[in-house]
């Protein structure tokens, strides 16, 4: 979904070349319609698109339960940190500013993708270091040592591992964890994230704070 049809054919070329279906858009309404009709598996998605900008896009399709897990890599000739934050903050998994390397989109298309899949498998357990999260039994243990967690805070806890190294927007969090179709206020999330370091102890070293956006659980 690009505003230049030039930039959209190299992209799109490049995907058919990899051995990708690629459905494009001209526009932002365009791609809301197509993407809530047949949910792709990977949205590239510019920032500047003609009545409706990429941002929107991307809110629109955060809220839809249609597309709301969709992957979305943002392009834009921007290169501002305000816009790469309020990329993250609505939702995108990853952004490239533009000129960018057709290899580099199609590296960062497929890690994405293939983290998706990992993700689907069923777990019954993943360790990071000391630190291990037993799914069936809803338990965390660090040194083997359980961890005193309430289920909202081991739901937070899981919701950050399973998507270890990607950086997760308040909001998301909040839709994910807690189920909120509607934005509240987000410290509920700074909260609950509190609470949860105070209680992981030395495993708190695996959650990050992203200044003006969210958190990452660092493997």
């Amino acid at each position: 979904m690009d505003d230049e049809p030039e930039a959209t054919e190299l992209v799109e070329f490049n995907l058919k070349q990899a051995g990708y279906a690629v459905t494009t858009a001209c526009d932002g309404a365009e791609a809301l319609r197509k993407a809530h009709a047949q949910p792709p598996e990977l949205i590239v998605l510019d920032v500047m698109l003609p009545e409706m900008d990429g941002f929107e896009v991307c809110k629109v399709l955060r809220l839809d339960p249609v597309t709301s897990r969709v992957p979305i890599i943002m392009l834009t000739a921007k290169a501002a940190e305000i816009d790469r934050v309020l990329g993250l903050e609505l939702g995108a998994d990853d952004y490239l500013t533009k000129p960018f390397s057709p290899r580099e989109l199609l590296l960062r298309i497929k890690k994405i993708l293939t983290r998706a899949v990992a993700e689907e498998k069923p777990r019954e357990q993943i360790r990071f270091g000391d630190l291990t999260i037993d799914f069936p039994r809803h338990v965390a243990a660090w040194k083997a040592r359980a961890i005193a967690l309430t289920a909202t805070e081991f739901k937070l806890l899981v919701t950050l591992a399973q998507r270890a190294g990607r950086v997760q927007s308040r909001d998301s969090l909040l839709r994910d964890v807690w189920e909120y179709e509607s934005v509240i206020d987000t410290r509920t999330v700074d909260t609950h994230i509190r609470r949860l370091r105070e209680k992981l102890g030395p495993a708190a070293k695996h959650l990050e704070t992203i200044r003006g956006v969210g958190y990452r659980f660092l493997e």
